[in-house]
């Protein structure tokens, strides 16, 4: 584990606590170096859109619909897997478990677009009451096969779909590209437009499940 990472596990564990204010708000005053991006422009942008023709070769309709969640909703692996509509579905927004999620964190995320109520109304016909998990499987039999799956696809880099996620919700929050997928970077932006970009990335921020927002420049750019 990094020093980044044990930084944010004691920042859930301060605001759980109701101490946060012990904690820094930036790993700098501690002397930690900041997390480096490599798509602080559009050169090397690791976004990832899902194939049509190789997500068809995902026969487990589990596995499937797990990885149009990831797309959606830009979830992690373990979230998509463990994913059970009927909790999460709250009708604008969807609802992370912390026992879904890195590090314990519950959040939620907005259901913006009828893309997005789309995929998650065919989650509903799938999973029911239950998660994308098949009843006769665990979590772990589960993540293996959508490994194995996904190698037989040809699908590899799966957590870029969170990448793209980011640039998109950005795009649409702020009516500009994300400097990663060729956007203007915040230095070239006027001051009104800056306001509308530090609103953007702290909902991505909390979007994406993550403590601090200078983390969202690995995924949008800088």
């Amino acid at each position: 584990m990094t020093q980044a990472q044990r930084m944010g596990s004691l920042t859930t564990i301060a605001r759980q606590l109701k101490q946060a204010g012990v904690i820094p708000a930036d790993n700098a005053a501690l002397g930690i170096p900041q997390r480096k991006s490599a798509d602080s422009g559009s050169g090397n942008n690791r976004m990832k859109a899902l194939d049509g023709s190789r997500l068809d070769r995902v026969t487990d309709a589990h596995v499937h619909m797990s990885l149009r969640l990831q797309e959606a909703f830009g979830l992690r692996r373990e979230e998509a897997i463990k994913f059970q509509p009927a909790y999460a579905d709250r009708g604008d927004h969807i609802a992370l478990k912390g026992s879904w999620c890195k590090g314990g964190r519950e959040r939620m995320i907005p259901i913006a677009t009828t893309e997005q109520r789309a995929v998650l109304d065919q989650a509903h016909a799938l999973a029911g009451s239950g998660s994308l998990i098949p009843a006769q499987r665990s979590y772990i039999q589960q993540r293996h096969v959508y490994d194995g799956q996904c190698k037989a696809a040809g699908l590899s880099n799966m957590h870029g779909l969170r990448h793209a996620y980011a640039q998109t919700r950005y795009e649409v929050l702020t009516g500009w590209k994300a400097p990663a997928a060729g956007g203007p970077d915040r230095k070239a932006l006027t001051s009104e437009q800056r306001a509308i970009d530090a609103e953007a990335r702290q909902q991505i921020s909390r979007s994406l499940g993550h403590e601090r927002i200078a983390i969202v420049a690995a995924y949008i750019g800088r």
